[in-house]
């Protein structure tokens, strides 16, 4: 059995997603970033953290990767083609969409009010929907990111297009708006925000 331990309003909710849709049991420890059952697992004090025969894996992208490659589902084999194009969606998703999600944040409401760039938010909406435009032409004919098969890069995709929401940094692509009401359709998305 697996042990998740963040809270579901973070990047948690990713890992917690995969093993839903891989049918893994799991724990789940509903722990707040910088707090001691985190920073016990991770020094950081970052959230998730998945552990494993009493081994703590941190990085959420890590931790997808690693249960994918594990139970030989919802990835490519590793140095196959596919897999390689898969590996290079992750990574733009994680530049270009995660990346400025987590900047905005940060200039939001994690750093400390004098450090803020509240100005910041604005080029980095623009930088947003031009990734989008971006991506759209890189995702396969399918309804994944890779075309037929669901993939690592779905569940960031997915996750990041939600938090783009709350943020209220527009989805203005209406094939990432349909491919995210996809996702939340699945009965795996559904359990794991559920949770």
């Amino acid at each position: 059995m697996y042990t998740v331990i963040g809270p579901i309003q973070s990047r948690t909710m990713r890992v917690i997603w995969m093993l839903e849709e891989l049918g893994q049991p799991y724990q789940h420890v509903p722990a707040t970033p910088q707090s001691d059952s985190v920073v016990q697992f991770n020094p950081a004090g970052k959230v998730p953290v998945l552990i494993h025969d009493g081994t703590p894996i941190t990085d959420s992208t890590a931790i997808l990767t690693y249960l994918a490659d594990r139970h030989g589902h919802m990835t490519y084999p590793a140095g196959t083609l596919e897999r390689a194009r898969q590996d290079s969606l992750t990574q733009f998703l994680l530049d270009e969409f995660d990346a400025a999600l987590w900047l905005a944040a940060r200039h939001s409401f994690i750093l400390p009010e004098e450090m803020r760039l509240s100005a910041i938010k604005n080029t980095l909406r623009w930088e947003f929907e031009k990734s989008q435009k971006q991506l759209v032409h890189r995702m396969g004919e399918g309804d994944f990111v890779t075309g037929d098969q669901m993939t690592v890069p779905d569940i960031i995709l997915a996750h990041c297009l939600t938090w783009a929401l709350t943020a209220k940094f527009p989805v203005i692509e209406p094939r990432l708006s349909d491919f995210l009401q996809r996702m939340r359709d699945r009965p795996a998305f559904q359990r794991a925000t559920a949770s």
